[in-house]
């Protein structure tokens, strides 16, 4: 069944009472301060579509621009669905990436090894230099200086599929991501280190598939319906004591797959155990007990920035600080609006890059 704001449970919609009290504390709001970019100004236009009172319509695409909670990612599906803003150059991108590369993660893995050969070999630099880059179209031009770094060695050349502690006593699977996995698979080796040093014997397939944000941010249901599928496939969350995630904007989706497949007979129950299972590295770190590293970096000060979607989705933010302050030697000082938003918000620096950085420079 497709997505639809007419058959969503109303009383969700119902929810916001328009107080405002979310208004100050939304970025996009408080950078254009224009109602229609707020939670609530978003809400307003999801319920006029399920009351009949407004007709989809290219206005409404692009205020239902910025992605959060099952709300936005069903008004997303029906924008897609309906075919607003769809340009060839646009549907063209989104078959190439969301509906190629991000289904495909060897495919997906073969062209950041391109990537990463693109880079090594100079060619960046060099085409930069002599300007190359100004033959792309606009909207790659502008997105290649945004082109991250790709990693030397992805995860599966860090990490063993199955890697035991000294004294097992927990059995865990590592979800490694997709860019993740590209850009910082060292993160995935750590993350896995930090495991192993507290009892937990790792699970990492070297072959996972996307997670599905990406899809349902961007009105793909199917896609992301599908990819969580293979997830629960790939890790039969009956079989570990976590799935463990160091992704906030991952993980955040990852945790709803309960939600995602909940009209699925075989899956729903399966979808419902993996929510309970699914846990941030942070999070499960703190729940056991977390060994305090035996040595430190020495005197040091250090902050730390809140990721919107492990804030606010996760509703994790004590146990990033609590596990830093177990570092002998470190000093956590506090970062004035630690919270707000950096401007990335997934590929929002990407599709709204103006925006995006009146956030950055705030």
């Amino acid at each position: 069944m497709k997505p639809s704001l007419k058959l969503l449970d109303y009383s969700i919609l119902q929810q916001c009472m328009h107080c405002g009290m979310c208004l100050p504390a939304c970025p996009t709001y408080v950078a254009t301060n224009k109602e229609r970019h707020s939670p609530r100004g978003r809400i307003s236009l999801m319920r006029a579509v399920a009351d009949g009172e407004l007709k989809l319509s290219p206005a409404f695409a692009d205020d239902a621009g910025v992605d959060y909670s099952n709300l936005l990612e069903t008004a997303r599906a029906e924008v897609q669905s309906a075919g607003l803003n769809q340009t060839f150059t646009s549907r063209f991108w989104r078959t190439v990436t969301i509906r190629g590369l991000f289904m495909r993660p060897r495919l997906l893995r073969f062209a950041g090894r391109l990537l990463w050969l693109y880079q090594r070999l100079g060619l960046q630099t060099a085409f930069r230099k002599i300007g190359l880059t100004k033959l792309l179209p606009k909207d790659l031009r502008r997105l290649e200086p945004q082109c991250p770094t790709v990693a030397t060695k992805f995860s599966p050349q860090l990490i063993r599929p199955v890697e035991s502690p000294s004294k097992k006593q927990h059995r865990v699977a590592l979800l490694t991501g997709c860019v993740q996995d590209l850009v910082f698979a060292d993160i995935n080796r750590d993350t896995a280190d930090v495991l192993l040093a507290n009892g937990c014997e790792v699970h990492t397939p070297p072959v996972q598939p996307c997670c599905g944000s990406l899809h349902a941010h961007n009105g793909e249901a199917d896609a992301a319906k599908t990819l969580a599928k293979r997830m629960i496939d790939l890790f039969p969350p009956s079989q570990f004591d976590a799935i463990i995630t160091n992704s906030g904007g991952c993980g955040n989706h990852l945790r709803h797959y309960g939600a995602l497949l909940a009209d699925d007979a075989v899956y729903a129950p399966l979808a419902k155990l993996w929510d309970s299972k699914l846990r941030d590295i942070h999070e499960w770190m703190m729940e056991h007990g977390c060994r305090a590293p035996r040595t430190g970096l020495g005197d040091l000060s250090v902050t730390y920035h809140d990721s919107c979607h492990l804030t606010h989705g996760q509703k994790v933010t004590k146990q990033p600080r609590d596990l830093l302050k177990l570092i002998p030697g470190l000093k956590l000082v506090e970062l004035p609006e630690a919270n707000w938003c950096c401007g990335s918000a997934g590929i929002y620096n990407i599709t709204q890059p103006e925006q995006s950085e009146q956030l950055l420079v705030r």
